[in-house]
């Protein structure tokens, strides 16, 4: 049996995700914003609470566990890398390693560069990947603690994955990359397509997160510093692709 994904809008424009399995009685909480929005799903589904993943340091993604850890006592995973900065976790886990929730195994990813220890966690079985701030619906987090090459080399890991991977990353800022993506690959078929749903998704007052990585691969420019089109559009045609993403990255930053 494979994960049950609840997305919880959190805050002004976070998200957290409860993954769960009702034949095994386990329940997987991928960060914490805030805890009211999470205890409501929890309470309503009358689901017990096993597991919480905390993928990086910043306050939007974990102060809501002490108010959590009121009302439920799941295991607190996090990266051993960033363990100084994090609430007391249970279990610290580094790239390469495995965590079991349940039957349910997960690769630990280091994808620093938003943050330094920043970790994603990808569900084969499940087909999901757990992002946070590092790949992001049509976008990628700042570089608040790393460098480019360092979040290309993230990036690049996560491309690799499936197309089919469910890409549950951390916040609603797709309506926005969507007008950046546009202003440097204006022509791609897909890419206009995307932002038209996202525009009527965003209207309706409908999530855009999560995503399938296929799609993301197809229209997210952070995953594609090597399409020959975006190269030229940024006059980077001879460049690496670490430079390429670094200048997309810089635009990003100053886009308006």
């Amino acid at each position: 049996m494979t994960f049950e994904i609840v997305t919880i809008p959190c805050l002004s424009d976070n998200y957290a995700f409860l993954a769960h399995d009702s034949a095994e009685g386990v329940t997987l909480l991928v960060d914490v914003p805030e805890a009211a929005p999470i205890l409501n799903v929890l309470e309503d589904r009358k689901w017990d609470l096993t597991h919480v993943l905390l993928t990086h340091h910043h306050w939007d993604h974990v102060d809501g566990l002490g108010d959590i850890m009121d009302h439920h006592s799941p295991q607190v995973i996090g990266a051993k890398a960033d363990a100084h900065r994090l609430p007391p976790l249970n279990l610290e886990v580094a790239e390469g390693d495995e965590i079991k929730i349940g039957s349910h195994t997960g690769q630990v990813f280091d994808i620093s560069g938003h943050t330094i220890g920043h970790i994603a966690v990808y569900f084969e079985r499940d087909a999901v990947v757990f992002t946070a701030d590092s790949l992001m619906a049509l976008g990628c987090g700042r570089l608040f603690e790393g460098n480019g090459d360092m979040m290309w080399k993230s990036m690049s890991k996560l491309r690799a994955l499936p197309d089919d991977t469910l890409v549950c990353s951390g916040h609603e800022y797709t309506a926005s990359n969507a007008k950046f993506a546009l202003s440097i690959d204006p022509e791609n078929p897909e890419l206009i397509e995307r932002a038209a749903k996202i525009a009527a998704d965003r209207a309706d007052g409908r999530a855009t997160v999560p995503s399938r990585l296929g799609l993301e691969k197809a229209t997210n420019p952070f995953l594609r510093p090597d399409c020959p089109r975006i190269r030229a559009a940024l006059d980077l045609v001879s460049a690496t692709d670490a430079q390429v993403f670094t200048e997309i990255r810089a635009r990003k930053d100053n886009f308006k």
